[in-house]
């Protein structure tokens, strides 16, 4: 019952705010329009569309904010009035009381708010869906002032998230009994995925622990700024880091006149990502504007500032190889590995015919390439994709599901900084270097590192385990014993043939690697 009334408070808020006019307002035929009219007999909306639907979306929860700050980056895909209210749920969301705030950090810290920072601004700098953040001074271990950015959680999270999701779970339900395209789709296994992030973005410890890992990760890169975390002072409803000074992203002329390149800044942002999901297979995944600044400080000027870690991704070795084997076999034009890949990887039924999917994923995706990011949506390619692959039972991976949002933000990101940006040739050379990496003696030399200390320690039992098997006697050995002993000779004979052609192969792959490298310089 409680999913029901949720739905039906849902239905209420949308014809409310007028968003099934909106929404039938899109349709050209004239019984759907003639129908909008109907269902507008005696509403009047003085409110313009862009703000009902950003009202709605706030009135309706988390969930909802998020889908909007999702939607706010296409602008491709949006009017500019739509696009510009959504863009306001980034980061204004209506705040909650800072009484409130403050009774939260007290509680989680057990002190006075004066006995933990040295000044603290009641007034938020920022309000999302899931928390809000204030300003303020912190006394570090060395008695150092430090200028810090308070996270704190808002009330009843759990409770409205919990309401929200329970419904998602009973629709994924019903599309996967309704039709063979909504299991294709594994609805279920969607929002179970949905479900977990969600809850990981409602521990601000975990929160805490994917910032420092992040920093870690982006240390080297000379790209990115990533704050600093006050361990002492983090709950799971309270986040205390370095405050970063920064101009949003979003700010494009702001940062214009400050002097910061544009055009690379666009390109580092892909490199950013494509660092973070091909070399550590660990990303930030939630990479709307309202999440980035750039630094306009001397010493780190126009570098990336990343914020808000609730939500990050993570790939394993085998979803990166075969991510980065697609996309290069995209790169490249290589339609028939592509589709080759689609069937190794069990995405499509075994008994699919290679030469018509690759034909198939050559009629999409063929048209895009050579042009400029401006006319270029990979919204439009995903549709079109997505089209091509009911006709071939392509089945959708949950565990990437987050990966294809994070891309869709790159891109509405990359399309305002600019237009001219040409994602394809931008990432290509930077995935054949991580693919020449994976497969050349690098990554063999690297593997033998890591097994260096399994092997240390079995290297000194080798001669006495050997000498205590070779003078055994089989005259004092039994029948069965003797016929065991066979047997694992036999074995070792095998493994040692197998272990030399392994050898053969891995040496004959480090020339032919060399022999390319030659050839390249």
């Amino acid at each position: 019952m409680s999913r029901f009334f949720r739905g039906v408070a849902i239905v209420w808020v949308a014809l409310r705010h007028g968003l099934d006019e909106l929404v039938l307002s899109g349709f050209s035929r004239p019984w759907i329009r003639a129908l909008a009219r109907l269902l507008t007999l005696g509403r009047r909306f003085d409110a313009p569309r862009g703000q009902r639907l950003r009202e709605a979306l706030e009135e309706l929860g988390p969930i909802f904010v998020k889908f909007g700050q999702v939607l706010s980056t296409r602008r491709d895909l949006m009017p500019p009035d739509i696009a510009d209210e959504l863009a306001l749920l980034q980061d204004r969301v209506p705040p909650f009381d800072p009484a409130i705030a403050v009774a939260t950090i007290e509680r989680s810290f057990k002190k006075p708010l004066d006995e933990i920072f040295v000044t603290f601004d009641r007034t938020p700098v920022a309000s999302a869906s899931i928390a809000q953040v204030h300003f303020a001074v912190l006394r570090d271990r060395e008695g150092r002032e430090r200028e810090v950015a308070v996270k704190v959680l808002r009330p009843g999270m759990l409770a409205a998230i919990e309401k929200d999701l329970a419904l998602m779970r009973m629709v994924a339900g019903w599309v996967s009994r309704l039709s063979a395209d909504g299991r294709r789709l594994k609805p279920r296994e969607v929002v179970r995925e949905f479900d977990n992030y969600l809850h990981d973005e409602l521990d601000l410890v975990r929160e805490a622990a994917n910032c420092a890992q992040l920093r870690r990760n982006m240390a080297g890169l000379d790209l990115v700024l990533i704050p600093e975390v006050f361990w002492d002072w983090c709950h799971s409803d309270v986040l205390v880091m370095e405050r970063m000074q920064g101009v949003p992203i979003s700010q494009i002329d702001v940062l214009r006149d400050a002097g910061v390149d544009i055009p690379r800044l666009a390109r580092d942002g892909v490199t950013i990502f494509f660092t973070q999901v091909f070399r550590d297979g660990f990303f930030h995944a939630d990479m709307h504007p309202g999440n980035i600044m750039v630094s306009t400080a001397p010493e780190t000027f126009g570098r990336y500032i990343s914020l808000d870690f609730g939500i990050v991704g993570s790939l394993t070795a085998v979803d990166k190889e075969y991510l980065a084997q697609n996309f290069t076999a995209f790169f490249r034009r290589d339609y028939k590995r592509v589709a080759e890949l689609h069937i190794e990887s069990g995405w499509v039924p075994r008994d699919t015919r290679v030469n018509e999917l690759e034909g198939a994923i050559r009629a999409v995706c063929e048209p895009y390439f050579d042009r400029p990011l401006k006319e270029i949506s990979l919204g439009m390619v995903l549709l079109r994709l997505f089209q091509t692959s009911r006709r071939f039972h392509v089945e959708i991976q949950p565990q990437l599901v987050l990966l294809q949002k994070t891309l869709l933000n790159i891109e509405g990101l990359g399309r305002q900084l600019d237009p001219e940006l040409d994602l394809w040739s931008t990432a290509k050379p930077f995935l054949e270097k991580w693919m020449l990496e994976q497969l050349g003696p690098k990554r063999l030399w690297r593997e033998l590192r890591a097994e260096a200390p399994h092997y240390a320690k079995m290297l000194p039992e080798l001669p006495r385990l050997l000498h205590g098997y070779l003078s055994r006697s089989p005259r004092e050995e039994s029948l069965e014993l003797r016929q065991l002993l066979a047997e694992q000779r036999r074995t070792n004979r095998l493994l040692q043939g197998l272990l030399y052609a392994g050898l053969g192969f891995v040496l004959g792959l480090i020339v032919v690697q060399l022999i390319i490298r030659i050839g390249v310089l």
